[in-house]
């Protein structure tokens, strides 16, 4: 049997539901390829807070807690281990236990090089890193920012997936790039009927965890930047637009312009701060209406969102911002892109037209392109694991 760790961040992202399901997704999809997977997450100290938010021992911090209950509920318990720190503390697995883990392990499967503790690192004959946040990954890199961590690993894949083509002008720092879609397990994401047909919703940070991005004379925004460009959606389109958005109170003039511009706001410490909330959220919605990373949508980087996916698999059309996915083509049906706030008002104008024939090609789109079962295949084999059965 192929045995393969998976690392990501989910106890880093507590109260997070949709961070949680893109690394539930590559587990559960690739046991369902008959792998023996075994998922480990690294921590730092100061990142194990209280209910309150102030930095506590990891034996009493609500990351803790929080990864215990995801793991439990999705029947992962025995099969999951957070490390403190360098190690010298875990959930689950000892070290010496994760030594021999790693040393008997076909991959590790390293998600935004959230596994960094070089003596177990060393230990995986084979690591393929996952980069999560096309753009930002490979410019760090490319100004000497340790954060990525891309160094030691075998082979490199990407959610951005025109990374290396000549219209991308990310750098690739003399790395190959494999493109790999966000997986989906169809299973967790049944096609499910809206409560209002008419409600578009997303889930997201205003701000994000990073700043923008300088390179070479040019700056790359963030989500904020592209949201203030369609303001005045609300108020030209037939449909409701709600986010469950985490916005700090430093950003007070730009909630008080979204609730003025008719927008819904919602807390999503409320709707999606586990995975169960988060589906439940997401397949009682019409659809999705997003805008992407300023810098996901300049560099046309083909990044595509995993929540969108998750949209998609629940039968919700999305009318989502273009970033080149799909060769810059992408379908008239299911998938709507816009660029501007003249084509966003015509997309939802063309949604609601046609809503039950986007509801369906949302769904087909998603076997189609985000299937775990064809992605992780694929990935699988780019990352020159041969299946052992």
């Amino acid at each position: 049997m192929t045995k393969i760790v998976v690392s990501g961040a989910v106890a880093n992202k507590y109260l997070n539901g949709g961070e949680a399901w893109i690394r539930l997704s590559w587990i559960v999809g690739l046991r369902r390829l008959g792998c023996s997977v075994h998922f480990v997450e690294q921590i730092d100290p100061a990142n194990c807070v209280d209910e309150n938010g102030a930095v506590t021992d990891f034996a009493g911090s609500r990351n803790l807690a929080y990864f215990r209950s995801i793991m439990e509920e999705f029947g992962l318990a025995d099969a999951a281990t957070l490390v403190y720190g360098d190690g010298r503390q875990t959930s689950g697995l000892g070290w010496d236990e994760l030594i021999e883990l790693a040393e008997g392990a076909d991959l590790l499967v390293n998600m935004s090089g959230n596994l960094h503790a070089e003596s177990l690192l060393e230990r995986f004959r084979r690591k393929a890193y996952v980069d999560l946040d096309p753009g930002f990954t490979q410019f760090w890199e490319a100004a000497g920012i340790p954060g990525a961590r891309l160094g030691g690993h075998d082979s490199y894949f990407t959610v951005g997936e025109n990374i290396g083509k000549p219209a991308c002008p990310i750098p690739t720092g003399g790395l190959d790039w494999h493109a790999v879609r966000q997986p989906v397990v169809l299973d967790d994401w049944p096609v499910t009927p809206a409560d209002d047909p008419h409600r578009f919703t997303t889930i997201g940070s205003w701000r994000g965890p990073y700043g923008p991005i300088e390179h070479e004379g040019r700056t790359y925004g963030l989500k904020v930047h592209e949201f203030r460009k369609v303001l005045e959606l609300p108020e030209r389109a037939p449909l409701t637009f709600e986010i469950a958005l985490d916005i700090h109170s430093d950003d007070a003039r730009d909630r008080d312009a979204l609730l003025a511009h008719h927008w819904r706001l919602v807390d999503p410490r409320r709707v999606a701060s586990d995975p169960t909330s988060f589906r439940r959220y997401v397949q009682q919605s019409g659809g999705e209406f997003s805008v992407a990373q300023g810098i996901y949508v300049d560099t046309s980087s083909g990044w595509f969102s995993d929540r969108t996916v998750r949209y998609l698999a629940s039968g919700k059309p999305v009318l989502v911002q273009d970033t080149g996915w799909g060769g810059g083509e992408p379908p008239h049906e299911g998938i709507v892109s816009f660029s501007t706030l003249e084509e966003a008002v015509e997309g939802a104008h063309r949604t609601q037209r046609a809503y039950e024939a986007h509801s369906e090609a949302a769904r087909a789109l998603a076997e189609e392109h985000f299937d775990s079962d064809k992605v992780l295949v694929r990935f699988l084999e780019e990352a020159g694991v041969i299946m052992q059965v």
